[in-house]
């Protein structure tokens, strides 16, 4: 390296205070990170893009400064579902400084790696205090049974209220109303279970109900009206 004259003529003055790195909280043990292979833990990121017309929920499992899992959900731009298939390809093997220096096809995404990088090195990871951190597949927790994201659609204007589309539960297929016409409850089919049914032999009718489910007091409704078509359906 250059150093500058000024610089060369000073005199040399011992440094004193150097302690070294904070300890920060990492699968239960308490890790002074000098390098990439020090970083371990699961944790998620949440990413925008420049228009801020589509979100990315990034999650990664990292173990010694390695990328072992990703979960890549996405909401809001169809492009950005096919830059998260390139991304899950891209991310594991990765250590997570090149993550954060490797062009993940989308800006969500890649706002959400920054985003991530910055929770997990400060050791604010979901796994921070779990004893040999989350194993290898605890991303698929967040998605839960038929492997969906949990995604909630809701729609409404001044003039005609509230719809309901999806729940985490899933496709809202009916909404309850009470004699002021005020949601109390909804109808849905979780498509993810019905899509399993289908592939184990049933048929699409008998799959449809027996995925389908209710939340709150459809029972005591004076209707129950389809929210994409305002179609009565009982």
């Amino acid at each position: 390296m250059i150093i500058s004259q000024e610089v060369e003529k000073m005199c040399p003055v011992t440094q004193g205070a150097r302690h070294g790195a904070a300890p920060i909280p990492e699968e239960a043990k308490w890790v002074k990170v000098r390098g990439v292979k020090d970083i371990s833990g699961f944790t998620h990121g949440i990413g925008w893009c420049a228009p801020q017309q589509g979100a990315c929920k990034l999650t990664l499992n990292v173990k010694e400064g390695v990328i072992q899992e990703a979960l890549v959900e996405t909401i809001g731009c169809s492009g950005m579902t096919h830059s998260a298939a390139m991304a899950s390809e891209i991310l594991p093997g990765l250590t997570v400084l090149e993550a954060l220096n490797t062009d993940l096809v989308c800006d969500a995404i890649n706002t959400a790696m920054r985003e991530l990088f910055l929770q997990i090195v400060y050791g604010r990871s979901q796994s921070a205090f779990s004893e040999d951190g989350l194993q290898i597949g605890a991303g698929l927790e967040d998605l839960g049974k038929g492997l969906r994201s949990q995604v909630g659609t809701m729609y409404g204007t001044l003039q005609k209220g509230p719809r309901y589309l999806e729940m985490a539960e899933g496709y809202v297929t009916g909404i309850a109303l009470d004699d002021n016409d005020e949601i109390i409850g909804y109808k849905f089919v979780s498509l993810g279970k019905m899509t399993d049914f289908i592939k184990k032999g049933d048929d699409p009718n008998t799959a449809w109900e027996k995925a389908s489910g209710q939340y709150g007091r459809v029972a005591d409704a004076v209707k129950i009206i389809d929210p994409r078509t305002d179609e009565v359906i009982s």
